[in-house]
């Protein structure tokens, strides 16, 4: 197992493919992660200045915008490759062997179809705010304090351009399950039943406790 979901792994080309993509989504997971804090930490500044200094932080709303993307975006590839996005597992629970892996590569390939439009639509965005010739390289800034927004207008399509390599990895994998009726799929999330999950979840809490014990 790897990962907080039932996501098998094994000494194949596909797995370490999985493995190695996995690296770079748990990077962009803990840079959304840091931008929450980052917020967390503006806000207190901001705050503590307005009541002790009678002045505010200076672009905080303009902070929040540039923020938004690394909060929203940046760890939508780490939540997909773990299962953690909505999905119907009663409905797909359900299902076992090739009517389960067809299942999941029609779904994803039509999550797929819709990313790839959105890169291409995040994409147009961004270039219509990027350009080399003007200050800062850009065409629109922030309200306040004049921040460039295409950093921001950037992390869109790059964020998505690496769901949509997670997605392509697993079209291939659920694809190769369904020739293979592979009883044990690597590099896709798993449906597991209340029992598996109970025990992994009672096997995660232990290992802390044997941690804090030492």
């Amino acid at each position: 197992m790897a990962g907080s979901a039932l996501v098998l792994t094994d000494v194949s080309g596909l797995s370490k493919i999985d493995q190695k993509l996995y690296r770079v989504e748990t990077v962009l997971a803990l840079l959304s992660g840091l931008a929450v804090f980052s917020l967390m930490v503006l806000a207190v500044v901001s705050v503590s200045g307005r009541n002790l200094f009678g002045q505010p932080l200076p672009g905080y709303v303009d902070w929040i915008e540039q923020a938004m993307p690394l909060i929203a975006f940046m760890g939508i590839a780490f939540a997909q490759r773990d299962g953690g996005h909505i999905r119907m597992d009663m409905l797909v629970g359900a299902l076992r062997g090739r009517a389960l892996y067809l299942v999941e590569l029609i779904t994803t390939l039509a999550i797929l179809s819709l990313m790839v439009l959105l890169v291409w639509g995040s994409w147009a965005h961004f270039q219509r705010s990027f350009d080399f010739g003007a200050p800062l390289w850009s065409r629109d800034s922030s309200m306040d304090i004049a921040i460039p927004l295409w950093p921001a207008k950037f992390l869109v399509p790059l964020a998505f351009s690496v769901l949509c390599l997670r997605l392509t990895l697993q079209v291939f994998a659920y694809a190769r399950a369904f020739v293979r009726n592979d009883p044990h799929p690597v590099a896709v999330p798993l449906v597991a039943d209340a029992a598996t999950q109970a025990a992994r979840e009672a096997a995660h809490v232990s290992g802390h406790d044997d941690q804090g014990a030492q």
